[in-house]
């Protein structure tokens, strides 16, 4: 029986010891090992370690993930017009240097995202003060994060954090001043959509413009070739003539005479008092008679 009793006090014993020297470090944590309140390791890789038992060595973990830092409702930032902005935000961090980290901030996530959260307000404060209402809202916004990004990482070195991404998921007017800006934007548009008008009815005219000048000069070219034409086919037709009626003037002659007749006698209502003797009917009385 006694035996049996140390053999349990034995196990129980072997157990605190096991308990007290052995740890696991997992894959998401680094682990500090220290001696009598001082830092005598950093162990980074996951797996099975040995130490003294407490009080001579104890260990504490510290977080190796990427964490999120929210910010907790908008904050108001002024621009360089003296204009109020609504800003929310959110930081990507993580611990590169465990040992520096708990020297800072004692290894507390919350005393460490403290820190990061005024460094960031402090950034934001920096960019936007700087620049414009449109520019930190639409015309110069990566150029905002990317100062902020720089200006807070080299606070974050001071603790041993790395700051992975800082952005910013809303900017906006405050309420007092949303309305007056929307009318301001929305005349500044109206001025460009009148000007953009203007210079496309100018752009507008001037291509009619052209276009009938080019008209112009088309139907000119085209009345000059129409009369040159028209002149070579009147030659031609006056040389044919005059070819054809030369092998015959009498016929040459009757045919003029049948023309003018034609044109005297167009319509049914013409009148014309001439001498039957005259020259004009020639011809008529010189018919043979059948």
């Amino acid at each position: 029986m006694n035996r049996i009793i140390s053999a349990v006090v034995g196990f129980f014993v072997l157990a605190l010891l096991a308990n007290s020297t052995i740890f696991v470090v997992d894959q998401r944590q680094f682990a500090l090992v220290f001696a009598l309140g001082e830092v005598k390791s950093v162990i980074r890789e996951p797996g099975l370690y040995f130490k003294l038992p407490a009080p001579f060595q104890n260990v504490i973990f510290i977080e190796k993930r990427i964490l999120t830092l929210e910010s907790v409702g908008a904050d108001r930032f002024i621009t360089s017009e003296k204009k109020n902005v609504v800003v929310d935000t959110y930081v990507k961090w993580r611990v590169v240097d465990p040992r520096t980290f708990y020297v800072s901030v004692s290894g507390r996530l919350a005393s460490a995202e403290d820190r990061i959260g005024r460094a960031l307000r402090d950034g934001l404060n920096n960019e936007i003060a700087t620049r414009t209402a449109t520019d930190v809202i639409s015309g110069q916004r990566e150029r905002v994060m990317e100062g902020i990004l720089s200006r807070v990482s080299e606070d974050a070195k001071q603790i041993g954090v790395e700051i992975v991404d800082v952005r910013l998921r809303r900017v906006d007017f405050a309420d007092e001043i949303r309305e007056s800006v929307f009318r301001r934007m929305e005349s500044e548009r109206k001025a460009i959509a009148s000007e953009r008008r203007s210079q496309g009815a100018a752009e507008a005219e001037k291509i009619r413009a052209n276009a009938e000048r080019q008209r112009d000069v088309i139907l000119a070219e085209a009345y000059r070739e129409a009369q040159k034409l028209r002149g070579d086919g009147d030659a031609r037709a006056t040389a044919i003539y005059a070819k054809s009626f030369g092998r015959d003037p009498e016929f040459a002659s009757f045919y003029r005479s049948l023309e003018a007749y034609r044109a005297s006698f167009a319509s049914k209502n013409d009148v014309l008092v001439v001498d039957p003797k005259s020259d004009f009917f020639r011809h008529f009385q010189s018919a043979p008679r059948r």
